[in-house]
């Protein structure tokens, strides 16, 4: 993986565009930018930029192609007819079925203006956009109705019971059939991964271990926990992509359960995987893969995600034992600090993973009130930060920590 003007070591935040102040583009999201560069920071990482649902979650989009209007700097600038015929054949293979579904086009054209101009001025100052990529999309949307021929109807998505849930998360998403996708070379796929990389520098690929294998639950059942594993495409997906879009900077998302054929097809593709840093510190736990000490160079390393709770939310529920592990593992790295958000800040820009990520609450070292998302849950995706709350003085404190580790 390669981000562009991103060296052998780097860092960088994750915030979401809602989570800006006011929660659109502007001012704010340039104002982030400049943060982050005066922090040493190369890497902003954001959340789908698709249109939400009622709630507000991204990854449960009407389209897995068209961006949020709802993130316009300016909804009502003008867009002329020959605008919107131009956008319309450039995207021609999506551009139908947003309309089809009640979208607007001119808001497609405005966000293009927008977020373009605000990318052009992120890579002026060094800064790389990495974006996320749903695996699935939502029911009813503008795919489902435009592809029906590519979506089962017997089996919906979920995940199986897990560290987040013991019933595990039926997110009722239709699930791809793969033999009508390879039918088609895998078109939609391509098309999307192409839009995606378009918007960002890389992109994230959410649930990325449903390529190998993934967990489908009969249609009608309440919860997840009575699916089942089924084979998934396998490289056929990105082999399809890389033939037309050249090398995918893709990080995968391999949290969760993961077995040996998840691993070997991440490898293969040359994706570096996750490491969750409030996923170690288990000394009963089974799952050693996000212990400091098992940590590798292609790995992005995460003090916690948009799914987690904040450090220090994570650090006030800890039960003793591992807490008193986390401690150890802290003071054998050299990264003890009094403040736990910054301690495990320290820790993830030790690690020898080639990026390390930080919430931008654990900068803030907020508590949970702060949580971006709880899975399971629906009231989320709410926290947005005030003005002026990311100050000079910690850009000063993470640059530093960022330097100490050859990272800025």
């Amino acid at each position: 993986m390669s981000f562009p003007g991103v060296s052998a070591r780097a860092a960088g935040v994750q915030v979401h565009v809602t989570s800006l102040p006011g929660g659109r583009l502007g001012e704010p999201a340039r104002d982030l930018v400049r943060w982050l560069a005066a922090a040493g920071q190369s890497v902003w990482q954001v959340l789908p930029l698709a249109v939400p649902d009622a709630h507000g979650s991204p990854y449960a989009s009407p389209s897995a192609f068209a961006a949020s209007p709802g993130l316009l700097e300016d909804p009502g600038a003008p867009v002329t007819d020959e605008e919107v015929a131009r956008f319309a054949e450039e995207n021609a293979y999506w551009a139908g079925s947003w309309v089809a579904h009640g979208g607007d086009l001119a808001d497609q054209v405005r966000f293009e203006r927008e977020w373009s101009a605000l990318r052009s001025f992120a890579s002026d100052h060094g800064v790389s956009v990495l974006g996320d990529i749903p695996i699935y999309v939502a029911a009813g949307g503008a795919d489902t109705a435009a592809w029906p021929g590519l979506f089962r109807r017997d089996a919906v998505a979920g995940v199986p019971p897990d560290a987040f849930s013991d019933t595990g998360q039926l997110g009722g998403n239709p699930l791809y059939d793969w033999d009508a996708m390879a039918a088609d070379g895998h078109r939609w796929w391509v098309e999307r991964l192409r839009r995606s990389l378009a918007l960002h520098d890389a992109v994230r690929i959410d649930h990325f271990r449903g390529f190998a294998a993934y967990w489908a639950v009969p249609v009608g059942d309440a919860t997840a926990e009575h699916g089942t594993w089924e084979p998934g495409p396998g490289r056929a997906v990105f082999d399809a992509a890389t033939a037309e879009l050249g090398p995918l900077p893709v990080v995968a998302e391999d949290l969760g359960v993961i077995d040996a054929p998840v691993e070997e097809l991440r490898d293969a593709l040359g994706f570096p995987g996750m490491a969750v840093l409030q996923f170690a510190f288990d000394p009963e736990g089974d799952d050693r893969r996000h212990e400091p000490e098992n940590l590798r160079h292609d790995q992005v390393v995460y003090t916690g995600t948009h799914d987690n709770d904040t450090v220090v939310g994570w650090w006030q529920s800890l039960p003793p034992v591992r807490r008193r592990a986390a401690e150890e593992a802290l003071r054998a790295a050299g990264c003890s600090d009094p403040d736990p958000a910054w301690a495990m800040i320290r820790l993830a820009h030790a690690s020898p993973c080639r990026l390390a990520m930080v919430q931008a609450q654990d900068v803030l070292s907020l508590g949970p009130e702060a949580r971006m998302n709880t899975p399971g849950t629906a009231a989320t995706w709410s926290w947005q930060l005030e003005p002026g709350m990311l100050t000079a003085d910690l850009a000063a404190r993470l640059r530093e920590v960022s330097e100490e580790h050859g990272r800025a």
